[in-house]
């Protein structure tokens, strides 16, 4: 069931939170970010270049745009973000009058809205909450109090929302309606029982969740239907924070990490921390969606 694994390093650097993994199938690259570095990354991998664009405050995560470019969730809510200039146009914060706050992980839903959720910046508990970026630009809170909102996924059927707050360690179920956007019947279905916290969260073809386990040195793979462990992919580097499916067939998963918190020794022992790597997971992921406004 664990596997040690020598990951590929597909971008040696000391990121001090990366995170946000999102591959477009699209355009055959990888997005990826540094929230406190300020910084999102675009990685080609038929070139190997790894472009820095600067985003001049803690950007969360990235969305791709399905009309052209790409989304951010930043310290200062949500925004478009354009590839050829760089610029950042502000869309909407709903958290405008708590500075202390910032927007953490997030992804689209089939139907193209943006889901991003909040934290303080030092993960004071029950500080955050759960949004919903709508095609028409509208901000919906979805679910209050959370800690450190991290990985969501749904279903290949979009009938099944699959969201993690970290601080929780589990990861909760909701039914979804894809219409509305409506989220109802929150469940646990899977729950940490190792070492490390859940952070960010991909799903396979066969349905099956990807976390990436901050502390934990891992990425593990679950069964959301019987909350059973199916694999652990043993990492060189503790602070494992966001995996995505990549690659032509959609069958690498790039990981990232973080050296945030780690002391000179602890960067000695793990000299791939806060890199981006790749490793084979063995199945195939699906396209991330893109946002629809």
């Amino acid at each position: 069931m664990s596997t040690p694994v020598t990951p590929e390093v597909i971008v040696e650097k000391r990121t001090i939170v990366g995170e946000g993994s999102l591959w477009d199938a699209e355009q055959q690259v990888l997005y990826w970010i540094d929230i406190l570095s300020h910084e999102l990354y675009v990685y080609d991998p038929a070139t190997g270049d790894n472009r820095t664009i600067p985003t001049a405050q803690a950007v969360g995560t990235v969305v791709k745009r399905a009309s052209g470019g790409l989304v951010l969730a930043l310290h200062n809510g949500f925004a478009f973000l354009d590839l050829d200039t760089e610029r950042i146009t502000p869309i909407a914060d709903p958290e405008r009058d708590i500075p202390a706050n910032r927007f953490n992980d997030g992804k689209c839903d089939p139907a193209g809205r943006f889901w991003a959720g909040t934290m303080e910046f030092n993960g004071e508990p029950d500080a955050g909450a759960l949004y919903c970026l709508d095609a028409k630009g509208e901000v919906t809170e979805k679910l209050r109090p959370v800690a450190i909102s991290n990985g969501i996924v749904w279903t290949a059927d979009a009938k099944t929302m699959y969201y993690i707050c970290t601080r929780a360690n589990t990861v909760r179920a909701f039914d979804y309606d894809i219409d509305t956007g409506d989220i109802s019947n929150e469940r646990v279905v899977v729950t940490n029982q190792g070492e490390g916290g859940f952070d960010g969260m991909s799903i396979d073809a066969e349905g099956k969740l990807w976390v990436a386990v901050f502390g934990g040195w891992a990425v593990r793979r679950y069964d959301p239907d019987t909350g059973n462990l199916l694999q652990e992919v043993k990492l060189p580097f503790e602070r494992v924070t966001s995996c995505a499916f990549g690659g032509k067939n959609l069958d690498e998963l790039y990981v990232t990490s973080a050296v945030v918190g780690l002391d000179d020794a602890a960067l000695v022992d793990q000299p791939q921390a806060g890199s981006l790597v790749k490793i084979d997971p063995g199945v195939q992921g699906v396209p991330a969606f893109s946002y629809a406004g």
